[in-house]
């Protein structure tokens, strides 16, 4: 169940990053849109073997759902932060066929981290993830997470790389873009779409992804953490 997360998200994102994510010195063509070449080189099995036995970093644990119990934590490792729960979609940003005031009430025109360009991100065709707000609960940003991470989001065997696009609220975990849902074979539409639980997120520390629209390049650079994750953790 999502829940209006524009207000939490832009007074969160400002404790992540800058309000909008630098622009590179040449301009660079966005490449935006699910890229399924290259992605499954690390097989889902392997990634999540490595994550071991949760080491909690989060000083307490989210909800899913705003009417759900608290249970989730977040786990950390030497080179990633990562959490299991729910998977419920973002349709935040630029207004599209698919996500618009129409397609989906709870609909914000804005996203926490902007493109190169300026623009805020497009839900529909670049895979992205909602972290939540700063709290007491957890900081990402001191966990080397912020605006343009890279992430692999497994389902089912399924790994699908993408970038940490937006803020949520404090106290719920477990969204994604609906470009991310969509590469991992889960119902995208916001009103009734995603799974209630199954997902894994992985977000690799420290990293950060020049542009940030850039889905080709993000998922090039997640193959290769995963893959360092994977043989070198």
């Amino acid at each position: 169940m999502r829940v209006p997360s524009l207000a939490l998200a832009m007074a969160g994102a400002t404790l992540l990053v800058p309000a909008s994510l630098p622009v590179p010195a040449a301009a660079v063509p966005p490449r935006e849109g699910p890229v399924a070449r290259g992605e499954g080189a690390v097989a889902a099995a392997e990634l999540l073997a490595r994550l071991g036995r949760c080491h909690q970093v989060s000083r307490g644990r989210y909800r899913t759902d705003a009417d759900s119990p608290a249970t989730v934590r977040v786990c950390g490792t030497r080179d990633a932060v990562y959490w299991k729960a729910d998977l419920d979609i973002d349709c935040d940003g630029r207004p599209t066929a698919r996500c618009n005031r129409r397609t989906d009430p709870m609909f914000s025109a804005a996203t926490a981290f902007q493109q190169s360009d300026g623009r805020h991100l497009n839900a529909e065709k670049l895979p992205y993830l909602v972290v939540p707000a700063p709290s007491r609960i957890w900081n990402p940003r001191a966990h080397g997470v912020r605006g343009g991470s890279v992430a692999a989001v497994v389902y089912r065997g399924k790994v699908r790389y993408a970038v940490v696009g937006d803020v949520g609220p404090r106290d719920l975990i477990g969204e994604v873009s609906y470009a991310t849902a969509q590469g991992l074979g889960i119902r995208a539409d916001p009103l009734d779409g995603g799974v209630a639980s199954g997902v894994t997120y992985v977000v690799f520390k420290r990293s950060r992804m020049h542009p940030i629209e850039d889905h080709a390049a993000a998922v090039a650079e997640g193959e290769r953490l995963a893959r360092r994750f994977v043989e070198h953790e």
